[in-house]
C-alpha cells in the first residue's frame, strides 16, 4: 500500500469546525474538508437545523451524500414539488444520489436535529433551487 507523502492521520475538534454553506436555516460546519485537512475526495461536517425551521430547496451537483442523524427527527421533501417525504430520527442514515434536489425540515418545535453529513466531494457544493 502506497503512503500519501505529507499527509497524516487528523483529529478535528468540534471547536475547529468552519461555518460552511448556509441553506435556509440550516447550519452547515466543514470538519473534513480540503480547506481544514487537505481531503481530496471527501467532505463531513456536522449539520444543524433549530426547531421548526427547513432548510431552503437544493440538490449538491455530482456528488452523493450520505446523512447520519445524530439526534431529532427530520422530514426529507423531495420530487417534482417536494411532495414526497421520508421521515429520519436518531441512528438512521439517508442516502441522497447526485442532483436529486431536496429540503430537509425539522419535524419537531421544540428540538434541534443534529446531523453528520458526508460528500463524495473535497468542498460543500450546495446548489439552492427555486420552489
Amino acid at each position: 500500500m502506497a503512503r500519501a507523502t505529507g499527509q497524516r492521520l487528523r483529529v478535528v475538534r468540534a471547536s475547529d469546525r468552519r461555518p460552511d454553506t448556509a441553506s435556509g436555516a440550516m447550519v452547515r460546519e466543514a470538519a473534513i474538508s480540503q480547506g481544514l485537512v487537505g481531503a481530496e475526495q471527501l467532505w463531513v461536517g456536522y449539520v444543524e437545523l433549530p426547531p421548526g425551521m427547513k432548510s431552503a430547496a437544493h440538490h449538491h451537483g455530482d456528488c452523493e451524500s450520505a446523512i447520519y442523524i445524530i439526534s431529532g427527527s427530520a422530514r426529507f421533501l423531495t420530487g417534482e414539488r417536494f411532495q414526497s417525504v421520508e421521515t429520519a430520527a436518531a441512528g438512521d442514515f439517508v442516502w441522497v444520489p447526485p442532483h436529486i434536489a431536496h429540503i430537509e425540515e425539522n419535524a419537531s418545535a421544540t428540538e434541534a436535529v443534529r446531523m453528520v453529513v458526508a460528500r463524495s466531494t473535497q468542498e460543500t457544493l450546495v446548489f439552492n433551487v427555486p420552489t
